[in-house]
């Protein structure tokens, strides 16, 4: 196995799935990439994940978006701020067809979720409409799902939750038109419920921007019977970033 490895090495190096300059290790950046990736660390938000100046006090501290807008799950952590490569990343596995980068990823993630879950977490994705599903051919959150609950050593279930209707792209929109337009468009599969039913979840998708599509993920759950949702994401849009 170790030969193979080798031999699969030098055929094909290992490579920073941002610029492909060889690297050392696999799913990894190479140094200049890691320099430039906007990680997210320090003072933050516990509720969405978003950097905060000044030190923390060791409180639970909100952001002014959380503080005034209602969020039905309990915490939440984003890995990247979403600019830079932290965009390229995102943009690359979400329209560029850069599965590979669902491992690296949802490494990065499950390292900063593990203080969200419990024993009997469930991880879930955010679900696509089933027209969007076969156009893009994966459903990225699924992707960085079952990644996350493999390192966290947590049974995923990428179905608990459906988008029956099709909702138009969020892109460019309002806060408020975000959150009008997901209103009801997020249901509990009926067929899985029982997976989470007095339980924990652990809710993942790739970006958050108002949090309108966590929320609407979120209701579902605990509508669904969940004890408690806690949301992870890779990146994380913030303002003036």
């Amino acid at each position: 196995m170790m030969r193979m490895q080798s031999i699969i090495r030098a055929i094909y190096p290992a490579q920073c799935v941002a610029c492909d300059t060889m690297t050392e290790v696999e799913n990894g950046l190479c140094g200049p990439c890691w320099r430039e990736t906007q990680f997210i660390d320090g003072t933050i938000c516990d509720i969405c994940g978003t950097p905060l100046p000044g030190d923390s006090d060791g409180q639970r501290l909100k952001c002014d978006d959380c503080m005034v807008i209602a969020r039905p799950w309990d915490r939440g952590r984003a890995v990247l701020v979403y600019t830079g490569i932290g965009r390229k990343l995102v943009l690359g596995l979400k329209h560029g067809d850069r599965t590979d980068l669902a491992q690296p990823a949802g490494i990065w993630m499950a390292r900063l979720a593990r203080n969200l879950i419990h024993p009997e977490t469930l991880v879930v994705p955010v679900p696509l409409h089933w027209t969007r599903l076969l156009r893009r051919r994966y459903n990225q959150a699924a992707l960085l799902a079952q990644t996350v609950a493999h390192d966290l050593q947590r049974p995923v279930c990428v179905d608990a939750l459906l988008r029956p209707r099709k909702t138009a792209p969020l892109e460019g929109h309002t806060r408020d038109a975000r959150f009008a337009a997901l209103s009801g468009r997020i249901v509990v599969n009926v067929r899985r419920q029982g997976q989470f039913t007095g339980k924990s979840v652990l809710l993942v998708d790739d970006v958050m921007t108002s949090g309108a599509t966590l929320a609407a993920c979120s209701g579902a759950l605990l509508q669904g019977g969940a004890t408690a949702v806690s949301i992870i994401t890779l990146a994380r849009v913030v303002k003036d970033a």
